[in-house]
């Protein structure tokens, strides 16, 4: 969040819409200062309790504090052109959320802005989760894609029965997924023989495995790697460093990413909205 910012105008209703602000990366943010007013503290330290309840939710629900609360020092007029600096909390939305949830319960406004922010968080929430579907949408056909160009290029290299077209796949999952094979990653995923594992993947964990595949597929063609051997090496040494770099980045590693629902489900949404042109065909590779 930017201490640079512009009150939105215009016809909105709400005093909640009214007072909020944009940066200019687009991000929609709240002043503790305008907030409190709106919210009838008379006394901004009395306004400091109901954040720092904020605060401990915030936390407690397993959220970075820094990612929707941002201690600033702001400037206010004091009289006769002077100012003086004063501390301020930007709030992101959630955070707001979470304020109005702690905020006097007695006072009318408090009961319109828990209303207010519940739809609209709840609206972003929707709005976050179709960005996601559309993510992974997208990245599932590119790793389908990739893997049969990856495939190919194992062939060149010697893998060429579906025994070891296998064994050089679990390669590639045991170097990124830290030793575990692909039925070791059902296992611990609490996936069943006949669901995929690429169909169950988050956004995050699908693009790990396209770099992996991606990067796997370069390396055979580029090192002219022959030989089942040295192109299970290949991509085990690929996928090993593609996950030192999640680690480096500190990121989670992926077999602790949570499963989640089929793409099978997304690919039926994908259809509605946009007709059968969005379903993938039907291919055998991963």
């Amino acid at each position: 969040m930017a201490k640079e910012i512009a009150k939105t105008t215009g016809g909105h209703t709400s005093p909640f819409e009214r007072i909020k602000r944009v940066n200019d990366a687009g991000m929609e943010f709240w002043s503790s200062r305008d907030f409190s007013e709106v919210l009838s503290y008379g006394d901004y330290r009395n306004f400091e309790g109901v954040i720092e309840k904020a605060k401990m939710a915030c936390f407690n629900s397993g959220y970075r504090l820094e990612d929707h609360f941002v201690d600033i020092t702001d400037m206010i007029e004091i009289g006769k052109g002077g100012q003086r600096p004063v501390k301020t909390v930007l709030l992101s939305r959630y955070a707001c959320y979470l304020v109005i949830q702690n905020a006097d319960p007695n006072k009318e406004i408090v009961a319109q802005g828990q209303t207010y922010f519940a739809i609209q968080t709840r609206r972003q929430e929707l709005t976050d989760e179709r960005i996601e579907e559309d993510r992974r949408f997208l990245l599932r056909e590119e790793v389908r894609r990739h893997n049969v160009q990856l495939a190919d290029a194992a062939k060149n290299a010697g893998v060429i029965e579906p025994i070891d077209y296998a064994i050089f796949q679990n390669h590639g999952y045991m170097g990124l997924y830290g030793g575990l094979k692909q039925e070791d990653i059902h296992q611990r995923k609490g996936l069943k023989k006949s669901q995929k594992i690429l169909d169950h993947m988050g956004s995050t964990e699908l693009a790990a495995n396209l770099f992996r595949a991606t990067q796997a597929e370069e390396k055979l063609r580029r090192d002219q790697i022959k030989g089942k051997t040295a192109a299970n090496r290949t991509h085990h040494e690929v996928g090993a460093k593609v996950r030192q770099t999640i680690q480096e980045l500190g990121g989670t590693m992926p077999e602790e990413l949570p499963v989640v629902e089929s793409i099978k489900k997304i690919v039926t949404k994908q259809r509605k909205r946009f007709g059968k042109a969005a379903t993938p065909a039907k291919k055998k590779s991963e």
